[in-house]
């Protein structure tokens, strides 16, 4: 007799749930929970890292990526702007320096603020400025083309009203353009936010004192002193305690403004 296609799906979830029970239960079986607990919940080295773990690697953290999304910000919109000028060398050097940097992996921009421009040009950054560059000058290239993109998707009809009743058309994009185009794109600012903290981790190339090291550097001299691969989980917790409350914000954000989308485009014209 042959089943429903209501049968059918019933039958086929019945099977993904029983496949991930005897997966669970074969990962519960053939586990070393005894080596486990031993290199990644070795409790006194996790103590050790406390409280240095919250008030020195987690808060630099924030701050390093709070500085790099500022900056990150502002620049994105300069870029956004110029992408939409009707002027076209600002849409040529918009097009270049987000195509540019969305190529290349950000530990080379790293390198380049951290080493390549003190060389070239004589300027030497102390490490707050070269963080905020480094992680906004990549975060820029991204932010640009969502903000773009939200500008975009304003309602023409907006536009129309706003210079129907007079005002100029660079008032209108500051007081009715952008504002509307920043709550549409919130939700995915935010998980810009969260990329950058994990790009924050790049600072490591960068000589440190002890006083300014964020996660992933603490993370790494506590682990070359520990008996254990605890700190790698200490670590990944104290990013959780980052990106989880972000991804919630995220997600309300978009419940809030009704779920609209963004268009990306995957490719730009110049």
């Amino acid at each position: 007799m042959a089943l429903s296609k209501r049968q059918r799906a019933k039958v086929f979830r019945g099977a993904q749930y029983a496949l991930l029970v005897v997966a669970a239960a074969a990962l519960a079986l053939f586990a070393d929970w005894g080596e486990i607990k031993r290199a990644f919940f070795n409790l006194d080295t996790a103590a050790a890292m406390f409280p240095s773990a919250i008030t020195v690697a987690l808060k630099n953290t924030v701050i390093y990526t709070a500085l790099g999304f500022a900056f990150g910000l502002l620049l994105g919109l300069v870029l956004a702007l110029m992408k939409l000028s009707p002027v076209a060398p600002y849409r040529w050097l918009a097009t270049i320096y987000i195509e540019f940097f969305r190529g290349i992996p950000a530990l080379l921009v790293f390198i380049a603020v951290s080493f390549g421009v003190p060389l070239a040009f004589g300027i030497q950054f102390d490490i707050y400025s070269t963080v905020m560059l480094a992680l906004g000058i990549v975060g820029a290239a991204y932010m640009a083309e969502t903000i773009r993109a939200g500008i975009q998707a304003v309602p023409k009809g907006q536009l129309e009203a706003a210079r129907s009743l007079g005002m100029s058309q660079g008032r209108t994009l500051v007081t009715v353009v952008i504002p509307q185009a920043f709550r549409i794109i919130l939700p995915p600012l935010t998980n810009e936010l969260i990329m950058l903290t994990k790009d924050s981790s790049l600072i490591y190339i960068i000589g440190l004192a002890r006083e300014q090291y964020e996660l992933t550097k603490f993370g790494r001299e506590t682990l070359s002193r520990s008996p254990s691969l605890t700190p790698i989980l200490v670590v990944g917790l104290c990013y959780l305690l980052i990106t989880l409350p972000l991804g919630h914000l995220s997600r309300y954000l978009e419940r809030r403004t009704g779920g609209r989308k963004v268009r990306m485009p995957e490719s730009t014209e110049v």
